[in-house]
C-alpha cells in the first residue's frame, strides 16, 4: 500500500508501546550497570571511580555514536535503521554477558554504547514523524514509561538475578527480551521514509552537520541537554553502592528501592507528559526541576536509615529525575526544521551522551573509600547537581521550538 496513510489511534498507540519497549531494553542495559556496582566492584576488585568509567565509556561511545548519526539518519527509512541498529544492541548485551573479564566488559559496554547510542535519536525522530506537536508531550509520555518499566520490571529483576546468579545473567535477559521486541517491531512499524523527500545531497551532509552547530537555538537546546544529563549523573550512577557501602543495605535489597521507585514512575510518566501539552513544557520543566534539588540532595546526604525508609523516599527522587526530562524532551522535537529532525536529534543525542559521560566521570572523581569501606565526597555530588538544576530551570527559557507540523507517513507496509 502506498501513499499517505496516518495510523489509526490504535495503531498509533500500538507504535507508541512498541517504541517504548524499545527504549526499555536501552534504558535497562544502562541503567542495570549502576545496581550493579557493588557486585561488580566485588567480582573483579574494582572501585567506584572504575564502575563510573564503564559507564563513561557506554557514554562516551554512545556520543561520538550520535554525532556522526546526524550525517546519516535522515537519509534513510527510520524503520529499517531502527531495525538494523536494534539488532546490532542485541549483540552488544550478548558480549556484555560474555565478557571474562573488566577490561572486555569495558570494551563490550563501548559497543554497546556505539548501537544504543542513536536509539534514542531515531525513537524521537519517529514520534516527530508521527505525532502533531501539540500531543507530542502525550506521545513521549508513553515512550518514557520505559524509564519505569526498566525500573520496575527489568532492574529489579537484573538486581535480584545479579545476587543469586552472577553479574552477567541481567545482560542475557535482555539478550532474551530484545529478539521478541526486534521480530514484533518488524511486522508492526509502518516505513517512515516521508522526510526522504527533502533529503540533501551526500556532498551537503557535513557542512549541514555543522550548520547545525550554527543555529543559536540550537545550540541553546543543546546545552539544555547536556546540562540536564550530567545533573543527574553526578548522583545516580552512585547510588547503589552508597546505599550498600554507607546505609547498610544489602545488594538484594536495591531491588526493592529501584521497584518502589519504578512503580511509581509508571503512574506519572504519562500524567506529566499530558500536563506538560496542557501547562506548557517550559513552565513544566522549570517546576520539576526545581523540586528536583529536594530529594538529590537528601538522597546524597542519607543517614543511616532502614529498608522502609529508603523505599518509601526513592519514589520521590525517580518521578522527579524521569519527569523533568519529558517536556525536555518533547520540546526538544519542536527545535529544528522537520526535514533536519532526525540529524538534530542524533547530534542532540551525542550532546546527552557526553553529558551523562562527563556527570559520570567527574561524580567518579570526587568519591573515595575508606578503609571501612564508606564512601566519602557523595555530598559534594549532590550540591554541584542542586546547582545545575537550578541553571537548568533558568535555561530552558532560552530554547524555543519552531517546527511546523509533523511529517506524515508516507508508506505503511508490515514486513
Amino acid at each position: 500500500m502506498s501513499g499517505t496513510f496516518p495510523l489509526t489511534p490504535a495503531r498509533e498507540r500500538l507504535v507508541l508501546w512498541l517504541l517504548a519497549l524499545t527504549q526499555f531494553t536501552v534504558i535497562m542495559d544502562f541503567m542495570v550497570m549502576m545496581p550493579l556496582a557493588p557486585q561488580l566492584m566485588r567480582a573483579f576488585g574494582i572501585e567506584p571511580a572504575a564502575v563510573s568509567g564503564a559507564v563513561s565509556a557506554y557514554a562516551w561511545c554512545a556520543g561520538i555514536s550520535g554525532l556522526a548519526a546526524a550525517m546519516y539518519i535522515d537519509r534513510f527509512d527510520r524503520r529499517k535503521l531502527l531495525l538494523t541498529v536494534f539488532a546490532l544492541f542485541t549483540l552488544s548485551n550478548l558480549a556484555c554477558a560474555a565478557a571474562p573479564n573488566f577490561h572486555v566488559l569495558v570494551l563490550s559496554r563501548a559497543f554497546a554504547g556505539l548501537t544504543g547510542g542513536i536509539l534514542g535519536a531515531i525513537v524521537m525522530a519517529i514520534i516527530g514523524d508521527l505525532i502533531p506537536a501539540n500531543r507530542r508531550g502525550a506521545a513521549t509520555g508513553v515512550v518514557m514509561t520505559s524509564f519505569s518499566m526498566a525500573s520496575v520490571a527489568g532492574v529489579p529483576t537484573g538486581v535480584m538475578l545479579a545476587a543469586h546468579y552472577g553479574w552477567a545473567s541481567p545482560f542475557y535477559i535482555l539478550v532474551l527480551c530484545s529478539l521478541p521486541i526486534l521480530l514484533l517491531a518488524a511486522r508492526v512499524l509502518p516505513a517512515l521514509d516521508g522526510h526522504l523527500a527533502n533529503r540533501v545531497p551526500l556532498s551537503a551532509v557535513l557542512p549541514n552537520l555543522i550548520g547545525l552547530y550554527k543555529v543559536p537555538n540550537h545550540l541553546k537546546a543543546f546545552l539544555l541537554s547536556a546540562i540536564n544529563m550530567m545533573t543527574g549523573m553526578l548522583v545516580i550512577p552512585f547510588i547503589s553502592p552508597v546505599l550498600v557501602n554507607n546505609v547498610g543495605l544489602q545488594p538484594a535489597q536495591i531491588t526493592y528501592v529501584y521497584l518502589a521507585g519504578g512503580i511509581a514512575t509508571f503512574f506519572t510518566a504519562r500524567m506529566i507528559g499530558k500536563w506538560s501539552d496542557r501547562a506548557g513544557a517550559h513552565k513544566v520543566y522549570r517546576l520539576l526541576s526545581l523540586l528536583f534539588i529536594l530529594p538529590v540532595l537528601f538522597i546524597s546526604h542519607m543517614p543511616v536509615i532502614p529498608l522502609w525508609g529508603v523505599i518509601l523516599f526513592f519514589p520521590f527522587f525517580m518521578v522527579l529525575a524521569s519527569g523533568r526530562t519529558i517536556p525536555m524532551q518533547a520540546l526538544l522535537t519542536t527545535v529544528p526544521d522537520p526535514a533536519r529532525r532526525g540529524a538534530f536529534l542524533s547530534a542532540n543525542s551525542a550532546i546527552q551522551q557526553v553529558g551523562t559521560g562527563l556527570g559520570a566521570l567527574l561524580g567518579g572523581l570526587t568519591l573515595h573509600t575508606q578503609a571501612s569501606g564508606h564512601i566519602d565526597g557523595y555530598g559534594l555530588n549532590g550540591w554541584i547537581a542542586a546547582a545545575l538544576a537550578v541553571l537548568t530551570a533558568l535555561w530552558i527559557g532560552l530554547v524555543r521550538g519552531t517546527a511546523p507540523k509533523a511529517i506524515p507517513v508516507s508508506t505503511v507496509k508490515p514486513a
